[in-house]
């Protein structure tokens, strides 16, 4: 029998989140989970607690602290306008597939349905981006809750999960098991599945891999790799997932995102073959589900989401199933190539229209994005974390700077702005060694900057990049191309930004023409604690290919 122990709820709530392997957990305090931050106390040399300036920037850190670990990262909010402030995290790991543990204060049980202060139903809230909402009825169901939240979060296609902690159960007493860690069973795909892939591509004459979506691990990336290269297959990442093979790699032959070239949609259209592993086929990579036409995918496409759900939800697959994209990838790698592929020239092809899109564009303004992430990308080791959040300015980042390593990019999937600062304030926190960049849109940046702080106080190694167009830039086009010449509401009138961050302590500059950027580049990766570079762009040059009219600033 498990050893027992007499403690609070809250003291049992942090051996769970310690024998889960926690070791930073993001929070704003709040009155109503004060006896998890007292228990937190007693084991801070173990738990790293981070007091964050708004919870939507707290959760957003967790977040990312998720897809870096694989493991659930953790955040503490208190109920009503702290949970829905950290709500859109939760959106955002549910869409990207993230794991993700949200612990909200909540009223006593006994004011529960009474309308009482700041009181919120979280399952009727958050039920349809969780994967579950767990209220906690009694003290002695705080560990249960903790083993149920991690084992949802982590099985299948990760997610968030949400746990209530009624204010005055945290205090009574909780004889429960000391935790005990967990970890989803190592999955295997069936052998046929793996013997139906191989018999397919067997048969292809134009193949295309497909890679995307969720669970991944740096062992399950490098034997797709290996996959890749024996078969001489070309490969295509989904939106925001560059990461999971290398872009330098000659297999490589873009993103499916907002922007695609005209080479990759003849790919999709041509290819006799879609081997599509771990990716959903959403509405982005599939522009707006247009790119692929279901007669064609049920003769062609070999799905292999992460979740049944996916499987089928809007183009029939020739084959597929359910699967953990890292077992197949690892199953694949070791099955053996059965006869010389006769697709080299394909894929050649395909790679040289990748390689056309890194060439720098030309620019109305004075500030150049195609030569300023060009210059990045050769400045920093290859093990450097980019984080962004959504904005046009992420196209021109997204186009131009390449992913050779899993885990260098933290970009939301969800389009969710605010995303940036966050991320890469986790990230530094999770790789003190590395270089973290984060870039972000004047608006996107405005939405978390109250974090400036914490970067700061926390002395953490990051350079932010703030583009500035003063707009919002993405609603900007479509709105000149839906409304032109009636500009309202996507105006941005912004603070001096890096007086902003020196008001925080972080030093920095303000990049007007391309020629000053390799100077602030240059002082910036000399400085060891945060800085921020403001680069002022043109409004005409709103995407990468896309200009606005004339004096439209």
């Amino acid at each position: 029998m498990p050893q027992l122990r007499t403690s609070t709820a809250a003291d049992a709530l942090v051996d769970g989140l310690l024998a889960q392997g926690v070791r930073i957990a993001f929070a704003v305090a709040g009155e109503s989970y004060l006896p998890v931050l007292d228990a937190l106390y007693a084991v801070r040399e173990r738990l790293r607690l981070v007091t964050c300036r708004h919870e939507a920037n707290a959760a957003n850190m967790a977040e990312a602290t998720g897809k870096l670990t694989g493991r659930p990262g953790v955040c503490l909010v208190t109920r009503g306008p702290g949970a829905l402030h950290a709500a859109i995290a939760l959106h955002t790991a549910d869409q990207d597939g993230t794991p993700l543990l949200l612990l909200v204060g909540q009223v006593d049980r006994r004011d529960r349905g009474r309308g009482a202060f700041q009181e919120l139903d979280l399952g009727a809230v958050f039920g349809s981006i969780a994967k579950a909402v767990i209220d906690v009825g009694a003290a002695t169901d705080i560990g249960p809750a903790l083993d149920r939240a991690y084992r949802l979060s982590l099985e299948g296609r990760p997610g968030p999960v949400v746990i209530g902690l009624p204010e005055d159960l945290l205090t009574e007493s909780a004889g429960h098991p000391l935790p005990v860690r967990y970890d989803p069973p190592p999955q295997e795909p069936p052998p046929a599945a793996v013997a139906a892939v191989l018999a397919a591509l067997g048969e292809a004459k134009r193949p295309l891999l497909w890679l995307g979506g969720s669970p991944w691990s740096d062992a399950g990336t490098r034997a797709v790799a290996e996959f890749a290269r024996a078969w001489k297959l070309p490969v295509v990442t989904g939106f925001r997932r560059r990461d999971l093979f290398p872009n330098t790699d000659p297999h490589y032959v873009g993103e499916l995102g907002f922007a695609v070239s005209p080479t990759l949609l003849t790919a999709l259209h041509d290819a006799d073959l879609l081997l599509a592993i771990g990716a959903e086929l959403g509405d982005v990579e599939t522009g707006g589900y247009e790119r692929l036409d279901p007669a064609g995918t049920a003769t062609r496409l070999c799905h292999f989401p992460s979740r049944d759900a996916d499987l089928g939800r809007v183009f029939p697959p020739r084959l597929g199933g359910a699967v953990s994209p890292d077992a197949l990838a690892r199953a694949l790698a070791r099955a053996p190539v059965a006869s010389a592929p006769s697709w080299d020239g394909w894929r050649q092809w395909l790679r040289a229209g990748y390689l056309a899109t890194l060439a720098p564009l030309p620019v109305q303004g004075a500030v150049n994005l195609s030569d300023v992430f060009l210059q990045l990308r050769q400045r920093l080791p290859l093990d450097s974390i980019v984080t962004n959040g959504a904005g046009n300015y992420a196209a021109w980042l997204h186009r131009l700077f390449q992913h050779d390593l899993y885990g260098t990019q933290l970009a939301p999937r969800s389009g969710a702005m605010g995303y940036g600062l966050p991320a890469g304030i986790a990230a530094a926190l999770q790789h003190p060694d590395r270089r973290v960049v984060t870039v972000a849109g004047d608006g996107c940046f405005a939405m978390a900057q109250a974090d400036l702080i914490t970067a700061a106080t926390l002395r953490c190694r990051l350079l932010v990049l703030v583009v500035n167009n003063g707009s919002f830039g993405t609603i900007r086009m479509h709105q000149e191309a839906r409304f032109p010449g009636r500009v309202h509401g996507t105006d941005l009138t912004n603070p001096d930004f890096v007086a902003l961050a020196g008001a925080s302590g972080i030093p920095g500059r303000r990049v007007v023409a391309t020629a000053e950027f390799p100077a602030a580049l240059h002082e910036a990766l000399a400085t060891d604690g945060p800085y921020l570079i403001e680069l002022v762009t043109d409004i005409r040059d709103i995407a990468p290919g896309r200009t606005l009219p004339a004096g439209q600033r």
